[in-house]
């Protein structure tokens, strides 16, 4: 076998050895993109959900807030006032709760990506906003027995500390009081730690640089072999 034909058969291997690497390559780099993609969205839905929490927890009520709630015929205009007050909670959580609802679908796609573990933080982010909802629900029962008589000085004050443990959840507050921004902050945290290092994952680029680079070989051997060839015939 002559060296010219030597280098076109190599350059055949290498031809086709960059083919299936490329394919192979093309196919890591596409299911990293979606990874890339999926985490990009979860993580841009915490950052929502974070702003949503603020939002219905906002200590500043506006006029008509809490007044689409149906009243019951035999509630007192103080208890009325008490249950639309708690309502506002709802009324301001359900318009998020598209976002919440997405967040909670989307998590089953996040686990078959990245494990079972990435759920955590979508867990416990649930788990804060049904505690808001039943602090609300709380709150609407206490509010209302403000305007009754305790038996003892030990009832009230553990209506009013019961009170005062509620609206800790339900309003922000001050830091050292807040007992839900903490949680929320904690969750965000998790998630970016999933997260960004998918986001700020490079190794798509290596791939490309190594298809680059084979490439290369291959059109030093392809060269190498019609120079063999333009000297032979010359010859």
């Amino acid at each position: 076998m002559s060296f010219s034909e030597f280098l076109k058969d190599l350059s055949i291997i290498v031809a086709s050895g960059t083919a299936i690497y490329g394919i192979t390559s093309w196919r890591r780099e596409y299911i990293g993109k979606k990874r890339v993609e999926l985490a990009e969205e979860v993580l841009c839905l915490f950052y929502e959900a974070r702003d949503a929490v603020q939002h219905i927890r906002n200590p500043f009520s506006y006029a008509g807030e809490g007044s689409s709630r149906k009243a019951d015929e035999k509630e007192t205009p103080e208890q009325k006032e008490t249950y639309d007050k708690a309502y506002v909670l709802f009324e301001r959580f359900n318009t998020h709760i598209e976002l919440f609802n997405k967040m909670h679908s989307i998590r089953y796609r996040f686990m078959a990506q990245f494990g079972v573990d990435a759920g955590k933080p979508f867990n416990d982010f649930r788990t804060i906003l049904n505690t808001m909802q039943v602090s609300a629900q709380s709150l609407a029962r206490e509010w209302a027995k403000r305007y009754h008589h305790f038996r003892t000085e030990e009832q009230e004050t553990s209506h009013y500390d019961f009170i005062k443990k509620q609206e800790d959840i339900f309003w922000e507050g001050l830091p050292e009081d807040d007992t839900i921004k903490p949680k929320v902050e904690h969750c965000i945290y998790d998630i970016e730690n999933i997260c960004r290092p998918i986001i700020d994952n490079r190794s798509v680029f290596s791939w490309v640089n190594k298809i680059n680079f084979l490439k290369k070989i291959y059109e030093f051997f392809a060269n190498k072999a019609n120079s063999a060839d333009a000297k032979k015939s010359r010859g």
